[in-house]
């Protein structure tokens, strides 16, 4: 960073705050605003300010054009290509083709990395709505509330992934609890929904979920949706783990 030596005298917090304002930055999405971040971390407006400001020097973030809010910049983009998870591999693909081919509704399989979500292979005939909302905030889409349970019933603090109180989201948990599967209907598109199974490594850990996103109705009543879902969740289970 082009402020290195401003900071030098208070390294390494210096840095972490840097970091912890771009990360928050990254999980709010575009167009959060200096006050968010401020609020988000519990940063004195003056320090967040300060640190936002370097980061649009240095191309970590652009400000949006109304001038209020921040967005990640160019060299952030370019670390997430070389950090990007690679493809599946060709049989998974192949799998997840097939899929495609027999179901109406968009099939996507998305990956697990502790309290992270990354859309390994979205349907492209069918695109997620709002990608960045499904992974920032678990409990909105059924892809998140899947990794929410994992979260909960590994005992970690999961109250800052979701939007709405903790009362509220604590029914969500049950539910997966009692499918086996997590769910959603309504909530990111009117009249849509979506459903995700479980993809689990040997040891029984969230590794991977297998989606559908189809009208409201069959995501209310899947049937031998899920089913040829769970088979597809069998035959990548090998490929991915």
């Amino acid at each position: 960073m082009s402020g290195a030596g401003e900071l030098r005298a208070r390294q390494p917090k210096a840095v972490h705050s840097a970091l912890t304002v771009l990360e928050e930055v990254a999980r709010c999405g575009a167009g959060v605003t200096a006050q968010e971040v401020s609020a988000g971390l519990d940063m004195p407006r003056a320090t967040t300010y300060r640190l936002l400001n370097l980061l649009v020097q240095d191309e970590y973030l652009v400000r949006m054009p109304d001038l209020r809010g921040f967005a990640l910049g160019r060299k952030v983009v370019e670390l997430a290509h070389l950090v990007a998870p690679a493809p599946p591999p060709l049989a998974a693909r192949e799998v997840i083709g097939r899929l495609r081919s027999s179901v109406r509704g968009g099939v996507h399989l998305v990956r697990y990395e502790g309290d992270r979500i990354r859309i390994a292979d979205a349907d492209p005939d069918f695109p997620l709505s709002d990608a960045q909302r499904i992974v920032r905030r678990l409990d909105t889409s059924a892809i998140g509330r899947l990794l929410l349970h994992e979260l909960a019933h590994g005992g970690y603090d999961w109250s800052g992934l979701v939007q709405r109180p903790f009362r509220d989201a604590e029914p969500l948990i049950r539910d997966v609890e009692r499918l086996g599967y997590a769910r959603q209907v309504g909530e990111v598109t009117p009249g849509h929904g979506c459903l995700v199974v479980p993809i689990r490594d040997d040891r029984g850990g969230l590794v991977a979920g297998l989606s559908l996103s189809a009208p409201s109705e069959r995501i209310e009543r899947p049937a031998a949706l899920l089913d040829l879902l769970l088979d597809g969740s069998h035959q990548l289970q090998p490929l991915l783990v």
